[in-house]
């Protein structure tokens, strides 16, 4: 550990989060990190004031700074009252300034992580359950990771520790609760081993999930990057393909969909070679011209102007616009200067543009139809509009009325989605 990191214990007033503080603040003289504690009041039991006293009177002598934290929990959420618990929890805990949270997770809480997750179908990612350390901002130690529960309360009694006991955690209604008092007694009275052994397995499953993540990243330059060459990587076994896709989702910072619908992605990939628009959860896959890509689902127009004032390049949507310098193509620099209203919209009403001279004005829809966009695409595509009139349309081109002489200065807009 480096000195003046700045590590958080995420600090419940239990026995395992109470052992991993005594035992940090022993060790910050000897390496140099600061060190403080974290606790959320979730208001859910009738003992929640006592337990954030104890914890601040905990950290008080040990000489830990003490973060607090009062927060709401939804009583109905969908996924029920613990999930909601953990999501407030962690919200609260990524709001401390620090560069490690520090969490007291044992290797029993790794082996019931792992059978509650395959009892859900989890994949080899859910299976991996927890990492030991965790890069991020902040990033996660578990530094007990290996130990077992039982090694730590003795530890804690050898040491005349004080800890709380949250009487939740006996009530067997809760999925976790149910394994740990009734099915993990069970299965270690015939497998003694049973917790190790399933820990370890969690370790292998951490193992294949970070070489399907190789894997998938071999398969996204193979394809051509972002977006994707879409006959290459339909060239691919439909178990990389939802592999590849599934690792770009994450990577996007989106939940990873359900296995069902990306079978049926895939299957409506391999189907037709139309354009699609293809909702994964939070994101989408969406093809267009032999191109392939993957973009967060509400990627919509912005709904006011995106004023121009000669910057080189424009937000719009999750994308850009970039204005390009170019020569005799493009619109020509001079009469975007002598514009009074530059800014890129959304189309509107009897929105038309005339591609060549010589040739009629043409609807918005007339348009797209020509140039092959989809239906789902149109809503979203960027109109530089000069004075009242649209100058260039997104995948369409430059007005003619608005294009530059051969030989002209110009700026030719690109849309980068």
């Amino acid at each position: 550990m480096a000195s003046r990191q700045r590590l958080c214990v995420a600090f419940s007033g239990g026995a395992d989060s109470t052992t991993l503080l005594h035992l940090l603040a022993r060790l910050r003289p000897r390496f140099g990190f600061d060190l403080c504690a974290a606790h959320v009041h979730h208001a859910l039991s009738p003992n929640a004031d006592a337990w954030l006293d104890f914890c601040a009177r905990q950290c008080a002598a040990l000489g830990v700074t003490f973060q607090p934290f009062r927060e709401q929990v939804a009583r109905h959420h969908p996924a029920g009252l613990e999930a909601a618990a953990r999501d407030v929890r962690h919200a609260a805990l990524a709001r401390v300034a620090c560069d490690w949270l520090v969490f007291g997770h044992h290797q029993d809480d790794q082996a019931e992580t792992l059978l509650f997750r395959l009892l859900r179908g989890a994949g080899v990612r859910g299976a991996a359950a927890m990492a030991a350390i965790e890069p991020g901002s902040p990033g996660r130690l578990r530094p007990l990771l290996g130990v077992r529960r039982a090694d730590i309360r003795a530890f804690a009694q050898a040491a005349s520790l004080e800890w709380i006991e949250d009487e939740s955690n006996a009530d067997p209604r809760h999925a976790r609760n149910f394994l740990r008092h009734h099915v993990f007694p069970l299965l270690g009275e015939a497998f003694p081993g049973a917790v190790p052994a399933l820990a370890r397995a969690s370790g292998h499953f951490r193992e294949a999930d970070g070489l399907l993540g190789d894997l998938a990243a071999l398969d996204y330059a193979a394809c051509g990057g972002s977006p994707w060459l879409r006959d290459r990587l339909l060239m691919l076994s439909d178990e990389r393909v939802r592999n590849l896709l599934r690792w770009r989702i994450r990577q996007m910072g989106c939940e990873a969909p359900a296995r069902a619908r990306l079978v049926e992605a895939v299957r409506q990939l391999r189907a037709t070679h139309a354009p699609l628009y293809l909702p994964l959860g939070t994101a989408a896959c969406c093809t267009y011209r032999d191109r392939l890509w993957l973009e967060p689902q509400r990627d919509g127009a912005p709904e006011q102007p995106v004023p121009w004032r000669q910057e080189p390049a424009l937000c719009w949507g999750a994308g850009v616009v970039r204005f390009e310098p170019v020569t005799g193509a493009g619109i020509g620099r001079g009469a975007l200067q002598r514009a009074v209203d530059v800014a890129l919209v959304p189309r509107w009403p009897g929105l038309m543009l005339r591609q060549d001279s010589g040739r009629p004005r043409r609807s918005f829809k007339n348009l797209c139809q020509e140039a092959g966009i989809p239906a789902w695409l149109r809503p979203r595509l960027p109109v530089l509009r000069v004075d009242g009139e649209a100058a260039w349309i997104g995948e369409i081109g430059v007005a003619a009325e608005f294009r530059c002489g051969q030989g002209e200065a110009g700026l030719l807009p690109v849309w980068q989605r």
